[in-house]
């Protein structure tokens, strides 16, 4: 499983290429691609994906019967980074420097003096048409540098950090201005007057690995959330049982880490939209959708915090997720996460099911945690929802580190769960 996961976080440095290699195991498994500029004819017991934006995808197969409900499995595929403005580079009497913003809640001290690339995607002219084109440049091309000890003795007593005067990475000698965009259109396969506008983020060249006495953790870049991800795309396709009844859905949104308020966010109309249409393409009414919504579950697979040992202070000090342990439920009075207690109910009888362990997670009431994309995604498809991860440390930095059992503990959950009859009723729920 983690060498896998391992090789999908290596080809995976920026969100456009999470959704591109999750396109090319779809294909390989049989799926058809959809688009949304197009007639869809959705034939019962077909398969069948879409992307938006090239950094979200659904995939879902279809019933061999009259669709009554809807399983999915939600994750998200960006992580915190540095985006690179246009027109980046910033030369000096020395040096280049690109000038970069915060995408996301990073930890910005980790990014101090480790190898950095550039990877995301361009849009070039291409006989007549404007097409884009991923960028993945794998070489150690960029550097931030820390100021020395010398020259700030405070410096291991706390910092804030100044993003548009410290933050700003080292990419050659001021003599080569221009040279970087050479650069970017070559790793494009195009000539660099044929880049027309670009999507690009500085990116982390360190490699996965594993690590502790017995090899029990792992850590990489983008841990935080390709892992759900990963982890929910092997249980889906892993999923064998043909539904007579309902749909199985893999979801994977953009955005996340910023809100969601996107075309290709969970907190847009792209999953009912796309569920809506295939409903729609094997015959279902408008109301008849409505009540197949009603009668679904969604499980929002986004990572959960590992308590710290040096920081237990910080955590609730009951419910404290530990790495290894399996999946975790999360819950929130405030709905930062929308596990309830049916949701949650459901979630544990699978894993029972599965024999898969899980957790549990809430925060310190004096302390606000974070959110995810399981109450956005209820705004349009309110049915049953609960918010899963698993436990990691470092949640945001450039290198984070998780348990090298859980990811095939939640492959394991999100296929019984595609793979379990959960008929949701008002009188409750029947799992089967």
């Amino acid at each position: 499983m983690n060498e896998g996961l391992f090789e999908f976080l290596e080809k995976s440095p920026t969100a456009y290429q999470a959704v591109s290699e999750i396109a090319k195991k779809l294909t390989a498994s049989g799926f058809q691609q959809l688009h949304t500029t197009e007639e869809w004819e959705i034939v019962p017991g077909g398969k069948y994906f879409l992307t938006q934006n090239g950094t979200a995808v659904i995939a879902f197969t279809a019933p061999e019967g009259k669709l009554q409900q809807i399983k999915a499995a939600a994750s998200h595929s960006d992580s915190p980074a540095f985006k690179i403005k246009a027109n980046p580079e910033m030369p000096n009497k020395t040096y280049i420097r690109l000038n970069v913003e915060k995408y996301g809640g990073m930890l910005v001290s980790p990014w101090f003096d480790r190898p950095l690339s550039i990877a995301g995607r361009v849009i070039v002219s291409e006989g007549g048409r404007l097409v884009s084109r991923l960028v993945n440049i794998e070489k150690d091309l960029l550097m931030i540098p820390s100021l020395c000890i010398h020259f700030d003795r405070m410096a291991n007593e706390g910092h804030k950090f100044d993003i548009q005067k410290e933050l700003l990475p080292i990419a050659g000698e001021a003599a080569d201005a221009g040279l970087l965009k050479d650069i970017i259109a070559e790793n494009a396969g195009v000539t660099s007057d044929a880049v027309i506008s670009s999507d690009l983020f500085v990116v982390n060249r360190d490699k996965p690995t594993t690590w502790g006495l017995k090899d029990e953790f792992i850590a990489s870049p983008r841990i935080d959330d390709i892992e759900c991800t990963y982890a929910d795309l092997v249980g889906f396709l892993e999923a064998d049982k043909t539904a007579e009844h309902t749909m199985n859905v893999y979801a994977i949104f953009d955005n996340e880490e910023v809100g969601s308020r996107s075309r290709q966010g969970a907190d847009s109309s792209f999953f009912r939209d796309t569920l809506e249409r295939a409903a729609s393409s094997l015959g279902l009414s408008a109301p008849e959708f409505r009540q197949a919504i009603a009668r679904s579950f969604v499980l929002s697979a986004d990572n959960a915090h590992a308590i710290h040992p040096a920081h237990p202070d910080k955590y609730d000090p009951v419910n404290q997720p530990q790495m290894n342990a399996g999946p975790v439920i999360k819950y929130n009075a405030a709905q930062k996460y929308t596990t309830d207690a049916i949701s949650a109910a459901v979630f544990k009888t699978i894993c029972k099911k599965a024999d898969v362990p899980f957790q549990e997670f809430t925060n310190n009431s004096d302390i606000a945690g974070g959110s995810t994309l399981g109450n956005l995604l209820n705004s349009t498809f309110p049915a049953p929802t609960v918010d899963i991860g698993l436990a990691q440390l470092a949640m945001h930095s450039p290198f984070e580190s998780a348990g090298a059992k859980d990811p095939e503990y939640l492959a394991k959950a999100v296929t019984a769960f595609f793979e379990t009859d959960i008929c949701i009723g008002d009188d409750g729920v029947r799992i089967q």
